[in-house]
């Protein structure tokens, strides 16, 4: 037990003892921000929230942690490697460690479980046979997923993710999507009806993102700043931005750049030393992950910032939480011409033509060029993310997808310490 469940209704229906379970498997927690936030939406909304995930490999390492209230259960999770055998392991071993988690939490009203993979959907159901609605939360559409990161085509494997995302959609109560092209596509490809879909936007926690002084000495002696943030996966674009930056170099004779990678992934290394190859090595650092200070120090120095993601079927239809940060800290953005990146930047960005790299980097010049320019776009970009991108408006949106889960449905009584415990009859 944590100590007194008994909370304010969220809709206003006086008081409560809701219980959610949060189910992650590709991120720890509180690492993941989204989730964070949600985390701390329902807390402050009067419920009781457990979360778990795996554990992070540099911080939150402890197997179980009461952080602001929100009790987090972590297990140890090795990533995939060597194709398709490691990821069967890595997602046998997090449903197994899932299941016997939620086991020790006991009944909960709703299980909300975080994409990717769509595998949560197998201990949602049997968590919603014992009583408890589902929320299915999704990060990414994995086929989507799949077709831009492997290149594999439309083979077996693919056509055995669409399956798992239709059972999902099947399975959920509700569906919570991130912008919305995701909603159309619960919509259009998952069958869920319009009034279950509702768009809870990620934004940029604004109490740990916010313009610091600048510091000339992260410019490693050049006149401006590039700055890329984020994970280094194949899908990222990493590669795209080096390319281009070798261009900007090479084709634009622009040397009068310092850049900075910050961030790490699967593709960490290879970039490092696709770096060497194109003789970028004195110009561009690798940081891998920072805290949030040394973070901060170097986005609120840079002039401008990258946003490289490649056209492809996901990157077009998916929010980028790294231009939203670019845009909480006043920056300007350079990325490619993707959906959602001109519904979330709008003119806070400019946008080089699909993959088109030499375009990229005359953007890039042009904006050094223009400082009063890169001023403006700042100050758009600010304006968005306190404005119609903020997370109040995402708040409401998670409060309201949760009143419509559990509407008419009475709390669970929480279990005892280490207890699974049981529902009363009905």
């Amino acid at each position: 037990m944590l100590g007194d469940t008994s909370f304010t209704d969220p809709a206003g229906g006086g008081r409560t003892d809701r219980r959610a379970l949060i189910l992650v498997e590709n991120l720890s927690v509180p690492f993941d921000r989204r989730v964070w936030q949600e985390c701390a939406t329902l807390r402050d909304a009067g419920w009781e929230v457990h979360v778990i995930c795996p554990r992070g490999t540099k911080r939150d390492t402890e197997p179980e942690a009461v952080i602001d209230g929100v009790r987090i259960h972590r297990y140890p999770l090795r990533a995939a490697t060597g194709g398709p055998a490691g990821y069967l392991r890595e997602y046998g071993s997090a449903l197994w460690h899932t299941v016997r988690l939620a086991r020790r939490v006991g009944p909960v009203d709703v299980v909300h479980a975080c994409n990717p993979p769509d595998l949560l959907f197998l201990p949602a159901l049997w968590m919603k046979r014992r009583g408890a609605r589902f929320v299915f939360d999704q990060h990414d559409l994995v086929p989507e997923l799949y077709l831009s990161r492997f290149g594999r085509g439309k083979d077996l494997l693919y056509r055995g993710v669409c399956a798992l995302e239709r059972m999902t959609y099947r399975a959920a109560d509700v569906v919570l999507a991130t912008n919305e092209s995701y909603r159309d596509v619960a919509v259009r490809r998952g069958g869920r009806r319009p009034e279950d879909v509702f768009v809870v936007r990620s934004a940029p926690d604004t109490g740990r993102f916010h313009p610091v002084p600048p510091e000339p000495e992260l410019k490693r002696g050049k006149p401006h700043l590039l700055c890329y943030l984020g994970v280094m996966g194949p899908q990222d674009g990493v590669d795209y931005a080096l390319r281009a930056l070798a261009k900007l170099r090479d084709e634009v004779g622009r040397t009068d750049w310092h850049a900075v990678f910050v961030g790490g992934g699967d593709t960490f290394d290879a970039m490092v030393e696709l770096s060497g190859r194109l003789g970028l090595a004195d110009q561009v650092q690798f940081t891998g992950r920072v805290p949030d200070a040394d973070l901060v120090r170097y986005l609120s120095t840079a002039d401008v910032c990258l946003s490289p993601d490649p056209h492809n079927p996901l990157n077009d239809v998916s929010t980028m939480n790294k231009v939203l940060e670019y845009m909480v800290m006043g920056r300007p953005v350079v990325s490619f011409d993707l959906r959602e990146a001109r519904v979330s930047a709008g003119d806070a960005a400019v946008y080089a033509p699909a993959n088109d790299e030499a375009e990229f980097a005359r953007l890039v010049a042009r904006l050094l060029d223009e400082p009063e320019t890169r001023s403006r776009m700042g100050k758009i970009g600010q304006e968005r993310i306190h404005g119609p991108l903020s997370w109040r408006n995402s708040q409401a949106s998670l409060l309201a997808a949760y009143a419509a889960a559990c509407r008419e449905r009475p709390p669970v009584r929480a279990a005892g310490p280490g207890r699974a415990g049981k529902r009363p009859r009905r």
